[in-house]
């Protein structure tokens, strides 16, 4: 139950041993042999001197921030091998676009016509597709398919485009995958509604429709009946041509692997992400968790595995995100699906792991090998590992349904969330109750009192269910029964109950009793000195004054990829009270700028594009800089764009905890 990619060693190994009377060659020759690729069409590595990049135009739901984030990674990467970039993209609330970054910005829509006008003016060497986001790799195939880039000599970098249409049309998709032996869930393609309703009929019901080519989920849903599914069939055609019915795997596990590989065939995992929430709801919906916690060991190593196999068998060049669905009593799994494109889930692997996922996959474009690109976070390895994490990152959501009126709060397959927020611990419950903080910054965490208990809304899941299991633990649920009604793994929900029963503790207490030991737990499992003044009847700031009175405060710990066992010069830092010593040192006169936290209706990447330009006023200015911010989605928590980044919640107790240092 270890990984596999190497087994071919062990061979080498034995024929050595066998043949050692009789050998011609030296071992590592033998070595040399196994391991060499051929490629089945020669790597040209020429670089382009000029590169056009295709944004993402404006933001829509489920199509945010992002992409500001990978495309400005994407021009940074290029700038530094001198290649000139041109920039389409017409939203003006990105950093991208803003002066110092592209050399040519265009604000032109992302339409065939407007592209092909920009490509005969530029006469660029090759174009990027995959830093746009869904829209702007649905106008690169729409340009490849009327033969415009053929037309001018434009390659196209990284992914074949091939691979990308492959992964899209689910018929193609579901066959590719069979051809290496791995299973998709199963499913069918419908074009009309009676086929979608015959397509039902041989699956059995519940089904999952939805539609081919869309972005987040866009009308999908689950159908118990036929008359349900003919709504939803209904909808779903006049978003796309194709149709996909899936069988129903809810109740499953979903678990997420962001790959890497380049043009000679290296491949490495960056990141395993597991969803809290069951299958059946929507990636972008779900509380996330990296790495994953429940899977064994061999679990691990099997979905890896595959995840490399399916990688190479399309013959992706730069990132892919593969999702899967686990049976949570036996280890059967399907593969749901392949996004050969830089996603939400990559900002987020990128910002949980340290590794600059984009800015390596632009590389990769180029035909640079793996091993040649450098770890820009420690600064000495290369980019050809597999991070290791001595810590637990937590991503939830953010949801502003209150906002419209008659809008149903239940959440599912097709993605409602504004933005996302994302936290970072050394236990779950301390990553998990600071991530409660930094959605919504009226809550003290995982509060028990805010929403009453209800069965029903336990199993039908809403925008506020996490409240609601925090209401039924205090109310004495056993983890069994809410695992009946939730589906959320039992080791989640153990983790719940223990900051609940931490409550408990607390609230029988009174301030004048606090013991050091119980405040110093009370810290480590993440709660705030608000909460804790809640619970104990005072005040935040009294808890505060006993809290530096017991001198319990926070440790300062570095994200450095490498698990501290190389020296890393990283400013990549969160606070834990799960820690002994701090791993940076405090010396030098910084100024603090507080970031926009997460986007919401009305706040979003615009507060991005000032608080990075205000950071690199300072840097101009030869200033030092402190970042502050939690939105995994933002250029502003990029490593190098401030020389101390705190990937922590904006509240007053945290920003006085860093200021104070």
């Amino acid at each position: 139950a270890g990984p596999q990619d190497l087994e071919c060693l062990f061979d080498v190994f034995l024929d050595v041993v066998k043949t050692h009377k009789t050998r011609k060659l030296t071992v590592k020759q033998i070595l040399t042999q196994e391991l060499k690729y051929s490629p089945s069409r020669p790597v040209v590595s020429y670089v382009p001197q000029k590169v056009l990049i295709i944004g993402s135009g404006g933001l829509s739901i489920g199509q945010a921030g992002e992409f500001d984030y990978s495309g400005s990674q994407a021009i940074k990467a290029l700038q530094e091998e001198n290649i000139q970039t041109v920039l389409i993209n017409p939203n003006i609330a990105t950093v991208q676009t803003s002066k110092g970054l592209a050399d040519k910005v265009y604000f032109l829509p992302l339409i065939p016509e407007y592209v092909e006008q920009v490509i005969r003016v530029e006469r660029p060497d090759g174009v990027l597709l995959t830093f746009g986001g869904q829209t702007g790799l649905n106008c690169g195939v729409e340009l490849q398919r009327a033969g415009v880039f053929e037309k001018y000599g434009v390659k196209i970098l990284g992914t074949p485009i091939q691979s990308i249409i492959d992964t899209e049309d689910r018929k193609i998709f579901s066959e590719k995958i069979a051809a290496i032996g791995e299973k998709v869930a199963p499913s069918m393609a419908a074009y009309s509604v009676q086929e979608a309703l015959e397509a039902a009929e041989q699956l059995g019901h519940p089904v999952m429709a939805r539609a081919a080519f869309s972005l987040g989920g866009l009308g999908s849903g689950f159908a118990n009946t036929n008359e349900e599914l003919k709504t939803l069939a209904l909808q779903a055609l006049a978003h796309s041509s194709q149709l996909i019915i899936d069988k129903s795997l809810k109740g499953w596990k979903e678990v997420e692997y962001e790959v890497v590989r380049d043009a000679y065939d290296n491949c490495i995992t960056v990141c395993n992400m597991e969803n809290v929430d069951p299958l059946g709801i929507h990636t972008g919906e779900s509380i996330v968790v990296a790495p994953s916690q429940t899977l064994s060991n061999r679990e691990y190593n099997m979905l890896r595995t595959a995840a490399i196999k399916v990688i190479r068998h399309f013959g992706v060049v730069g990132e892919c995100n593969i999702q899967y669905a686990v049976n949570p009593n036996s280890e059967e799994y399907y593969i749901i699906e392949v996004n050969a494109r830089l996603s939400r889930s990559s900002a987020l692997a990128s910002k949980a792991t340290g590794y600059p996922l984009a800015y390596v996959a632009a590389k990769l474009s180029l035909g640079i090998p793996l091993p040649k690109i450098k770890n820009s976070v420690t600064g000495g390895t290369t980019a050809c590992f597999e991070p290791s994490l001595d810590y637990c990152v937590v991503k939830i959501p953010r949801w502003d349904l209150s906002k419209f009126s008659r809008v149903s709060t239940k959440i599912g397959s097709s993605m409602k969330s504004v933005g996302e927020v994302m936290a970072i611990g050394r236990k779950f419950e301390e990553a998990f109750q600071k991530a409660l903080r930094m959605v919504d910054e009226n809550v003290f965490g995982f509060d028990p009192y805010s929403k009453p208990v209800n069965d029903i809304e336990l199993e039908e899941p809403t925008d506020k269910r996490m409240f609601v299991i925090a209401a039924a633990l205090k109310k004495g649920y056993s983890v069994d029964k809410l695992y009946d009604l939730t589906k959320i793994d039992r080791w989640f929900l153990q983790k719940m109950k223990n900051v609940i029963d931490f409550v408990n503790v607390l609230e029988s207490t009174d301030q004048h009793h606090l013991s050091h030991s119980v405040l110093l737990t009370a810290k480590q499992l993440g709660f705030s000195d608000r909460h804790i003044a809640s619970a104990v009847k005072s005040t935040e700031l009294a808890v505060r004054m006993q809290r530096e009175e017991f001198n319990i405060r926070p440790f300062v710990k570095q994200i450095d990829t490498v698990a501290a066992e190389w020296p890393a010069t990283t400013n990549y830092l969160y606070l834990t009270y799960n820690a002994s010593a701090h791993d940076v040192l405090f010396n030098e006169e910084h100024t603090m700028v507080i970031g926009s936290g997460v986007y919401r209706i009305g706040s979003s990447v615009e507060f991005d594009w000032c608080a990075v330009g205000c950071l690199r006023e300072l840097r101009r200015l030869q200033k030092k800089t402190i970042m502050v911010n939690y939105n995994p989605e933002t250029v502003s928590t990029d490593y190098d764009m401030s020389d101390r980044l705190y990937f922590e919640e904006i509240s007053f107790e945290v920003v006085m905890d860093i200021y104070n240092l």
